[in-house]
């Protein structure tokens, strides 16, 4: 008598051939977000910052923010010694050199290394849109730079040499631009979750840091950082949205792991 042979369950036939169970659903999640939930995020929260910015620099403008800013400028002196931050002498240091992460040098460093990698990995046309991001960033910032011409603080003695305007705040915005643009790419093309939330939370935590760093060492008010922060988020989510669609055009490379 031949026996028959039991059905082979979903998970084995999926392991013999290769094929991912979920795959379907995941094809359909990519074109519902590439087409839906990330242009309407990216859009909402250029908006939202945008507004946050012109807002920011209208009461700037009007001087509502002095108080606040000499306030806060203050808070973070010896009042004893204007020229001593507070806190120990390693600190004032640190901050140096954290401040260093948003400078013109560091940002082209980091922002090459990345394309390079980009491109070795064949990647060529993310590569030249993160680098046209980036770059265009730069030249917002300074045409806002001249166009809002607000002096630095002469409040307290700067703790390093200054040469450009004050609003918005350059390290602040670039930072902002060059590490939420590329941590969000990285976060993408990573396999692992774990180090795709590592790599968010760094630039996160880098763009936070420089801003902090500029108000401690007394070379911009706190409002500037802040409009730093603002423009240079939504500039950051402007570059998302058109890789998005250049993305769903198929302009430019799918951000998932390259095929062997």
């Amino acid at each position: 008598m031949r026996l028959s042979r039991p059905p082979m369950r979903i998970p084995e036939i999926a392991r013999r051939t290769g094929v991912p169970i979920a795959g379907g659903a995941s094809r359909v999640w990519r074109k519902f977000h590439l087409n839906e939930v990330g242009p309407l995020v990216s859009l909402l929260v250029l908006s939202l910052l945008g507004y946050g910015f012109f807002a920011l620099a209208h009461e700037v403008g009007e001087g509502s923010t002095e108080a606040l800013d000499r306030k806060l400028l203050l808070a973070l002196r010896n009042p004893a010694d204007l020229s001593d931050p507070i806190g120990p002498p390693w600190l004032e240091e640190t901050m140096r050199d954290i401040t260093g992460w948003g400078s013109v040098v560091t940002i082209v460093f980091i922002t090459a290394s990345v394309c390079t990698y980009l491109m070795l990995t064949q990647r060529r046309r993310i590569a030249l849109f993160v680098l046209a991001a980036v770059g265009g960033g730069e030249g917002v910032s300074t045409v806002l730079k001249l166009f809002y011409h607000r002096p630095r603080p002469d409040l307290v003695p700067h703790g390093m040499e200054v040469f450009t305007a004050s609003f918005p705040s350059g390290h602040a915005m670039m930072s902002a631009i060059a590490f939420l643009t590329l941590a969000t790419l990285l976060a993408r093309i990573e396999r692992s979750r774990r180090v795709s939330i590592l790599v968010l939370a760094l630039g996160v935590a880098m763009t936070i840091s420089v801003g902090i760093s500029r108000v401690y060492l007394g070379v911009h008010w706190p409002s500037d950082v802040l409009a730093g922060w603002c423009v240079g988020a939504a500039w950051a989510a402007l570059c998302w949205f058109v890789a998005l669609q250049l993305q769903r055009r198929g302009d430019v490379e799918p951000t998932g792991p390259p095929s062997a």
